[in-house]
């Protein structure tokens, strides 16, 4: 496969050096992407003509961020553009080597010990100094002392605009989560860890690499209470018993179980305004918990 001229073109230029070897990648749905040599060197690279002007720096200082942490690796950033005339937006990475599809349990062990450390890197706020995406959805993350407040305002609140404008917020589910946002500073405790998260930390967003090593892929970061990164993992199947134990044993959890499913609930909206209804009587199942839901 063929990457666009102009494509090729901006990437050499910013490599100092011909593309070879071009394969294409499958395995999302927003960009396209391929790996290529140059210079004798592997890249990974995603583009889209019509990405957002802020979706692929935000990527590449998320993944920068996590990078300065130094505690789960991450696919180096190697270039960044936006489009520009007939170039589309681009972001050019390390490309990993993967071994194990899903890791051996000393590998999943390892990953769940590296993410308790990531998340042992705090802020004094929730947010961050920039806006992202979670998905093609914008992800705001204006600073705020309060997690009740961020979670409330900048999470659901937000998701709920998307989805009364998408047409998917009938009566009773805008009434339910709009008494679900009024109980939230009853139901989350203030008093946390300012986290560095993922933000977006599912099964589809890591790699192992050939050294058995957990990679993170595709960020959508922020600080926040680190109890999300964990409930997004569990949304989907979750990861192996061996990453729990081992994320636990290093960073131990106290009433996680009772939040887990009000942290699923952001992603469930997201989920619900990409892809439609059958998201909807999961968000309305929550929702009716928690709004009677007394600790």
């Amino acid at each position: 496969m063929a990457l666009p001229a102009a494509l090729s073109a901006a990437i050499a230029s910013e490599l100092g050096a011909p593309l070879e070897h071009e394969q294409p990648v499958f395995g999302g749905d927003i960009n396209q992407s391929a790996r290529f040599q140059a210079g004798g060197t592997t890249y990974f690279v995603k583009w889209n003509s019509s990405a957002p002007g802020a979706m692929f720096p935000a990527e590449a200082r998320g993944l920068q961020l996590l990078a300065q942490a130094n505690a789960v690796r991450v696919p180096a950033v190697i270039a960044q553009r936006n489009a520009d005339g007939a170039c589309p937006a681009f972001l050019v990475l390390e490309w990993i080597e993967t071994g194990s599809k899903r890791g051996t349990g000393n590998t999943m062990a390892r990953f769940g010990s590296a993410l308790a450390e990531l998340h042992r890197h705090t802020a004094e706020t929730h947010g961050l100094d920039h806006d992202n995406f979670i998905g093609r959805l914008p992800q705001p993350n204006p600073p705020t002392p309060d997690w009740a407040t961020f979670y409330r305002d900048h999470r659901i609140g937000f998701q709920m605009a998307i989805a009364r404008k998408r047409g998917r917020l009938p009566s009773r589910r805008e009434d339910l989560l709009t008494r679900l946002m009024d109980r939230l500073p009853d139901l989350l405790d203030d008093v946390i860890p300012v986290s560095l998260l993922h933000g977006d930390l599912w099964g589809g967003n890591y790699l192992i690499d050939i050294r058995g090593e957990a990679v993170i892929i595709d960020p959508a970061v922020y600080y926040g209470h680190r109890e999300m990164d964990l409930a997004m993992s569990e949304l989907f199947g979750g990861f192996s018993g061996q990453f729990y134990d081992a994320y636990h044993t290093a960073y131990p959890l106290d009433g996680y179980d009772e939040r887990r499913a009000l942290y699923q609930l952001y992603y469930i909206l997201v989920h619900l305004n990409l892809f439609g209804e059958s998201y909807g009587g999961r968000v309305d199942s929550i929702a009716a918990h928690y709004v009677g839901y007394r600790r």
